[in-house]
């Protein structure tokens, strides 16, 4: 499919991008546009540029979303575990509290980075916030009251 924006004087016929292999190279700290290595100039600080292929990637508007995934996913996990411990195994709340908060740490240490790379890669694939895409914040000739998007079909 290739998307056409109308509404914008002049603007070029932009090829889709793959959404899903974006998704998972960035899972992975890898550069969505060249697979390369060096997404995170950090932790879960994104670098500016692409380290091989020189793509923009400080546009990401990535916010409070990757903390909001983390805590759901690990919350998910967690609390199945916890559950299945006290049915299987009934241990004292003190141990509870030794396994448990040390493990809910560290798991969301681990999976916050994938997890933002993840979304900011879906912001790349979907062109979102500069990522090759139409911004109206950066176009003063835009007319943002007439911006649609169309695929080839309509």
């Amino acid at each position: 499919m290739v998307v056409r924006i109308e509404g914008v004087a002049n603007h070029p016929v932009l090829p889709e991008r793959a959404v899903l292999p974006a998704i998972l190279d960035g899972a992975r700290g890898r550069c969505p546009a060249c697979h390369g290595p060096g997404m995170f100039a950090g932790y879960l600080r994104i670098a500016d540029h692409c380290t091989k292929c020189g793509e923009a990637l400080h546009h990401h508007r990535a916010d409070d979303a990757p903390p909001y995934f983390t805590i759901f996913i690990v919350g998910h996990i967690i609390v199945g575990l916890v559950l299945s411990v006290e049915v299987a195994f009934g241990p004292p709340l003190w141990l509870h509290a030794l396994i448990w908060g040390p493990l809910t740490l560290g798991l969301a240490l681990a999976v916050l980075p994938p997890v933002k790379g993840a979304l900011v890669a879906l912001q790349w694939a979907l062109r979102m916030h500069g990522f090759g895409g139409v911004d109206a914040e950066r176009d003063p000739h835009m007319d943002t009251d007439r911006l649609t998007l169309k695929d080839n079909h309509g």
